[in-house]
């Protein structure tokens, strides 16, 4: 019986760095590349994304049991990064799956694509894995460049150069709300160190400080901004429809994971005397959040901008979880989180697949007839659209039954549990709308065209069972999810 060595003690720090150093050699690698002629239309790219995300995953997953700081406690491998490295590198995969014949199809098909790619998701394991706000905005400022860019991809399409630079002028606002923030919490700590932070707040009756409440505050509309909370979300729309369809779709699952992750280590690791005094306010905006989001998609006529809509809505159902609180709460944002990206993934999987040539047929009135001539893909998209709405024995369920479970518990919350539950009825309307198109209408003119390709439908197939399993089978990712959280603690 042969035994498996284990890692010595440097040997860990490699490890734990390992989804880092495999992403930046990866990007690298791809621009150097460059320099060396490939026939059109290559899968060189897609190659070597695919192999860096499970490079990585395989190197968080070698060393999941240990617990390590580097970089004098800035960067940290617990749980919770483990948890979070495999869900990016999960998400990073299913984007460049959906992207593999979508770029061909709408000749954006370039190596810089897939370098900022793994750029961005770069730039999120460092958010889920930084135990310093210098460090949180470091990843931030790695993701949100490689994603400004990204969305501006079409560079011959006005709407796409609109959606990039709008995207780009409120998140240098938003940055620089987060890093005046940084300051003020700085000043008022003496350190910028989260376990530090929590440790000063906890043997302090400073928690009252001007300066803190209102560093905490400018962090928060920071991380509001990535997570596209409301009154914060007024660019999520705009910049979904004109961003290329698989962009949108990394973006919608990627950025706004990233952004919970890093929010909840700063909520549990630093500010928990401050968040707990926050409840009240942080309901309020979950609810404005949910309202807003579902009641403007209920007038949506394009599948992108309904989908926008949509996932500011899924970032109200989170923050009731972030107002819980506690262990629970925060175990039911992540799962949450991990079940929303699968989903969400899928349904804009199945849109990069309508459409030929450059053309995207993302109206509602292009699924029109679909299900009858599509079966497979109809059957796919209405199934996700069921698990967003929250329909058992969808994921989407189960994740909202563990996030109100836990808001129930607390008296206080319970008024903004019953506006969940009102709101959930709510989308049903509009997520109902996609299967109505797709079985019940009649196509106007010519049908749409659909784009078939090996690697798209292999995204569809790992995200329906994903989104069919973990309705179903719900335990094993939630007993990961409060693992996660508890290393925090």
């Amino acid at each position: 019986m042969s035994i498996v060595p284990q890692p010595t003690f440097l040997a860990l720090d490699w490890w734990a760095l390992g989804p880092v150093l495999a992403l930046t050699a990866g990007t690298i690698l791809l621009l150097l590349l460059e320099f060396l002629p490939q026939r059109a239309n290559g899968n060189r790219g897609g190659i070597v994304s695919l192999l860096t995300f499970l490079a990585s995953g395989y190197a968080v997953w070698r060393v999941a049991g240990e617990k390590r700081e580097l970089f004098g406690g800035m960067f940290v491998h617990d749980p919770m990064t483990v948890f979070f490295t495999l869900l990016f590198c999960a998400v990073g995969v299913l984007a460049t799956l959906m992207s593999w014949d979508y770029l061909k199809r709408t000749k954006i098909n370039q190596a810089e694509y897939y370098a900022l790619l793994l750029s961005s998701v770069l730039g999120m394991v460092v958010m889920a894995a930084s135990n310093d706000l210098v460090t949180v905005f470091l990843g931030l400022e790695l993701m949100s460049l490689a994603l400004y860019v990204m969305v501006g991809f079409r560079r011959s399409q006005l709407e796409s150069n609109e959606a990039s630079l709008k995207y780009f002028l409120l998140g240098a606002f938003a940055s620089g709300f987060l890093l005046y923030g940084i300051a003020l919490l700085y000043g008022a700590t003496g350190s910028s160190n989260l376990a530090m932070i929590g440790a000063f707040l906890a043997d302090t009756p400073l928690a009252t400080n001007p300066m803190l409440l209102m560093g905490s505050l400018l962090v928060f509309v920071g991380f509001a901004f990535k997570v596209a909370a409301a009154p914060f979300h007024m660019w999520t729309p705009d910049v979904y429809e004109g961003a290329p369809t698989s962009v949108t779709g990394f973006m919608s699952a990627g950025a706004k994971a990233a952004g919970f992750a890093a929010l909840l280590r700063v909520a549990l690791r630093a500010l928990g005397p401050v968040m707990v005094d926050w409840t009240q306010l942080l309901a309020v905006i979950a609810f404005l959040t949910m309202t807003v989001g579902n009641v403007t998609a209920l007038l949506q006529g394009n599948l992108k901008r309904m989908l926008a809509y949509s996932s500011i809505a899924h970032a109200g159902y989170i923050l009731v979880a972030v107002a819980a609180g506690g262990p629970e709460g925060a175990s039911a944002a992540v799962f949450y989180l991990a079940t929303y990206s699968f989903m969400n993934i899928g349904a804009f999987a199945v849109l990069t697949m309508l459409g030929k040539g450059r053309e995207e047929r993302v109206l509602m009135s292009d699924l029109a007839g679909l299900g009858f001539r599509e079966p497979l893909l109809g059957l796919a998209l209405t199934a996700f659209m069921l698990s967003l709405a929250g329909i058992p024995p969808m994921a989407g369920f189960m994740g909202k039954l563990y996030i109100f479970g836990e808001a129930v518990k607390h008296p206080q919350l319970l008024w903004v549990v019953v506006a969940g539950v009102l709101n959930s009825v709510v989308s049903v309307y509009y997520y109902l709308r996609v299967t109505v198109s797709l079985y019940m209408k009649e196509p106007e003119g010519e049908p749409v065209g659909i784009s078939w390709g090996a690697p798209a439908v292999l995204a569809i197939v790992i995200t329906l069972a994903a989104t069919l399993w973990f309705g179903l089978q719900a335990q094993g990712l939630w007993i990961q999810a409060q693992n996660s959280v508890m290393g925090l603690l």
